[in-house]
Formats: structure tokens, C-alpha cells, sequence
């Protein structure tokens, strides 16, 4: 928890909008290691997403996006971590199918589960609408703005880029209020998948996902874990330097970031993992 209080502070300076909180169906969640390298860890106790909310927002006064997940979770269970998500007044979720659990759980036959994200999206739809699973008498409705993810290089389980733009419009047409994608190092694919979202009917904002790239080890662990490509350029700029892959990295970071906002994105989300610093830098150069 210190570390997280730790990230949270180096933040505090830049007044960011909001802070994601992500969630994990299990024991499994990405560390980003010393020499670079992003891989998958398994802790036995960690703190759960609600608590950690709570503290940024009420502690810091700034908004939180709690991960709300399918897999590994019932909509009983999602219900009333949603419930407690609002007493704490904590208004903003991000709903995702997650990863297949590393620990498998049973349920009971009376509890049920949601399959999709788009069918996670429709239960907070319902929750706004003050619709429960059980019949309740006088149930206040549930204030949430709720994100999807998207893939600007597709899913890795989707068949083509096309039809991973439907899956991402069933989202929104069951109740998503804005989209924002994984990471990507090329602008190019952003844009074209905005642009492909605009003509598939996708109305709403889509918000750009930046990682800085920060050692030559990452070259493949992040395509590995992330499912993505990274540009020759960037590729070979460091592999010819890879003592001096995090400058390149944060230069390469830096470029994007500023066409982004040229190309008039609504707002920029990093993925900090454990590169807060990194990420301090490039905010405070292109303010």
C-alpha cells in the first residue's frame, strides 16, 4: 500500500483528472521489474480495489476509476462492490471482461455471471436505472460513468480489427460512455481506429493509452504480454543503444503524446505500472 501512496503523491503535482485502479479476477497482475521488464506476478494478499479508491479519493480529492470485472466475479458480487464503490462516492468504472482467473472458483448454482463486458456494461446500466437484481422497495438509482476498453491493433482474440470495432460499438450501445484503448507506440493505428469507430456508428470520446517504453528488455515483454507491435524505428533506435533505452523511450513518448494533442484527443491515459517518474517528466514538458 506505501507504494501505491508513494505513485499517488508523485502525481498529485500534475492535478490529474482521474487515477485508474485496476482489478484482477485472482492473484495475477503485471509488475514492471528493475531492469525493465513487465511480467506477470502472483501475490497471495494485496489490497482490493474498493479500499484503494477510497483512500485516493478521499484522501487526495481525486477521482478514481475503479476496474470492474466478468471473469472471476458474479453479478451478486459485482453488485454489491458497485454499491460500496458509491457509498464511497466513487462515481466512475471501467468495465472489462478481464483475463481467464489462474484460480478457477466455483459458484453457487443461484449466483450468475456476466459473459461479456457488454453484458457487465448492461447490469450497470440497470443499477443506474435503479433496477437490482432482487425487487427492491424505494432503491436509490447508482450515479456511474462508465469506460470500455479498445483495441486500436485489435483484441487478441478477436478475428480481424473490424470486428473487434463491433464488439467495442456493443459496449457502447449497451451503456458505455466513453472508450479508452490499450497501449500503442504509433499514432497512425490511434488515429485509424478512431476513424474506423467513427464510421462504424461509435459516437463516443476515445481516450489515447500511452506506456513509455524503458529498456531495451521491453522490446519483448511488452509485445508479449500486451499483444501489440512495436515500430521498427523505435525498435531499432534501440537496439543500435539499449544502454540509453529510456531516454529513447521518453523522447519517443514524448513525440507521441504532443501529436496526440495536436491531433486534438480528448485526454491522454498512461499506463504507469511502476514509472511514475517517467511519466512526471513527459507531463511537465508538453504542459
Amino acid at each position: 500500500m506505501k507504494d501505491i501512496i508513494e505513485v499517488v503523491e508523485a502525481l498529485v503535482p500534475l492535478n490529474p483528472a482521474w487515477i485508474d485502479v485496476t482489478s484482477h479476477s485472482s492473484t495475477t497482475y503485471f509488475q514492471e521489474k528493475i531492469d525493465g521488464t513487465i511480467q506477470k506476478r502472483t501475490l497471495k494478499k494485496r489490497p482490493g480495489t474498493l479500499g484503494i479508491c477510497g483512500i485516493i479519493q478521499n484522501r487526495f480529492r481525486i477521482d478514481t476509476v475503479a476496474h470492474i470485472l466478468c471473469l472471476g466475479f458474479t453479478r451478486e458480487e459485482t453488485e454489491d462492490a458497485l454499491i460500496e464503490l458509491n457509498f464511497l462516492g466513487i462515481e466512475n468504472v471501467l468495465a472489462l471482461r478481464g483475463d481467464t482467473p489462474n484460480v478457477q472458483k466455483a459458484h453457487r448454482a443461484d449466483r450468475t455471471i456476466n459473459q461479456y463486458a457488454s453484458d457487465l456494461v448492461g447490469q450497470i446500466k440497470d443499477l443506474k436505472e435503479g433496477k437490482f437484481l432482487d425487487e427492491l422497495d424505494r432503491a436509490d438509482k447508482l450515479d456511474f460513468c462508465v469506460g470500455v476498453a479498445g483495441y486500436p491493433e485489435k483484441h487478441f482474440e478477436a478475428a480481424c480489427l473490424k470486428s473487434d470495432i463491433q464488439s467495442a460499438k456493443r459496449k457502447v450501445e449497451a451503456g458505455a460512455d466513453y472508450i479508452v484503448t490499450q497501449m500503442f507506440f504509433d499514432n497512425e493505428k490511434y488515429f485509424k481506429y478512431v476513424e474506423q469507430c467513427r464510421e462504424a456508428g461509435i459516437t463516443v470520446p476515445i481516450i489515447p493509452g500511452i506506456k513509455i517504453l524503458k529498456s531495451a528488455n521491453q522490446l519483448r515483454s511488452i509485445p508479449k504480454n500486451f499483444y501489440i507491435d512495436l515500430p521498427e524505428e523505435l525498435v531499432e533506435d534501440v537496439e543500435k543503444n539499449p544502454h540509453h533505452a529510456e531516454e529513447i523511450g521518453k523522447r519517443w513518448c514524448q513525440k507521441q503524446v504532443e501529436g496526440l494533442l495536436n491531433y486534438g484527443v480528448p485526454s491522454v491515459h498512461f499506463y504507469v505500472l511502476n514509472d511514475v517518474h517517467s511519466i512526471v517528466d513527459i507531463v511537465r514538458k508538453v504542459k
